[in-house]
């Protein structure tokens, strides 16, 4: 669910993946752990947005979702300015293959089958013999969002992300899946007009 601004309350939390800025001067906060952060942003009229995005988000399309509520409020996509920060990597995001298929179909509307050309492979299953053993696949969060981010024809230059893995790097992220913390990362996102 996305929910503008206004209705979130100081001091208060609000169950929501998203907050879209519908006033001027507002502040957007979320908390992640190894979820994306996305922030957006209208360079033309400083509306902005964040959302707290992880496999569920993707699968749901609230991407797609957010750039409807850009659309009521006349945003060019040649003004949409977006930021993915720290997240998991799909190096330490490893799904099983229902999980990993389901995914797949959802997210990005298409069937895995039998027959994947190498591309395809590569870009989304594992090589290691260890993880195959295991029936594990690596799962790309960001890659899919960025995906999905131009299948919305936001272009290519105005999307930025940041290599940073929430997972890895245990001293300056809080990560769920490496060590089942209930400390996030605190990430906002201000407006001024």
């Amino acid at each position: 669910m996305i929910i503008h601004g206004s209705l979130s309350q100081e001091g208060n939390k609000t169950d929501a993946d998203g907050l879209f800025g519908n006033k001027c001067n507002q502040n957007l906060w979320i908390y992640t752990a190894d979820c994306m952060p996305i922030f957006f942003a209208d360079k033309r009229t400083r509306t902005v947005a964040a959302l707290h995005c992880g496999r569920k988000g993707l699968e749901k399309k609230i991407i797609k979702n957010l750039v409807k509520i850009f659309d009521k409020f006349g945003t060019s996509r040649d003004d949409l300015l977006v930021a993915i920060g720290p997240a998991i990597s799909k190096e330490n995001y490893l799904v099983d293959q229902f999980t990993f298929k389901e995914f797949y179909r959802k997210a990005e509307n298409k069937k895995i089958t039998v027959n994947l050309t190498k591309i395809e492979k590569d870009l989304y299953f594992s090589n290691s013999n260890n993880f195959k053993e295991q029936n594990l696949n690596q799962l790309d969060l960001k890659r899919s969002a960025y995906r999905q981010l131009l299948s919305e024809n936001i272009p290519s230059v105005n999307i930025d992300i940041s290599n940073l893995c929430t997972y890895k790097l245990k001293n300056e992220f809080n990560s769920w899946r490496k060590s089942k913390t209930f400390s996030r990362q605190w990430n906002f996102i201000c407006s001024y007009r």
